[in-house]
């Protein structure tokens, strides 16, 4: 992808795989103007995803967006997009219940809302652990908006480099061999 990011619009619909310095591996889609997918392909909470998670999302300047949200872990997020350089700074505040049982929130968490509410209440959530970190955007795809074969299963170990490589969306931006 060559686009030039100026607008909101030119973010909106976009699909993300990013590392972070650390070496945690995420894959993010700016579905609409107030929703996110995401699948985590490395780290604390490596396998887990979210669909139509709510967000915030704005533009802060041409070309720089910042998106941010709670999820029913406890968990907030803060990131910062700078598309038109391959970066992006991005901030979690992970409960102390995610950090002592990550494995609670390996799973496809539209599935288990109950779950992350009920681990939420019953775990330690202070001190959170804040995880500050850059990223490197490894890939950028134009797969418009509300697309809904962006984040459509689980992540599985080859899933970023078969995006990358082309092997897993068609030229129409659909899952191939679904």
């Amino acid at each position: 992808m060559t686009k030039t990011f100026k607008t909101l619009e030119d973010f909106l619909g976009t699909h993300f795989i990013y590392t972070y310095d650390n070496g945690w591996e995420y894959e993010w889609y700016a579905k609409n103007d107030h929703t996110v997918d995401y699948r985590i392909h490395g780290g604390m909470v490596g396998g887990r995803w979210v669909t139509d998670q709510e967000a915030n999302i704005v533009m802060l300047t041409e070309g720089i967006y910042k998106i941010s949200w709670t999820e029913p872990t406890g968990t907030d997020v803060a990131l910062d997009f700078m598309p038109n350089e391959k970066k992006l700074h991005g901030t979690i505040f992970f409960p102390k219940w995610v950090e002592e049982h990550p494995e609670i929130t390996v799973t496809y968490q539209n599935e288990h809302i109950d779950l992350m509410e009920e681990s939420r209440e019953k775990y330690e959530t202070y001190p959170k652990l804040v995880v500050p970190e850059f990223a490197n955007i490894t890939y950028m795809g134009d797969a418009g908006q509300n697309n809904e074969d962006v984040i459509s299963e689980a992540p599985y170990k080859e899933m970023p480099d078969d995006i990358r490589n082309g092997k897993y969306f068609d030229e129409n931006y659909k899952r191939i061999n679904k």
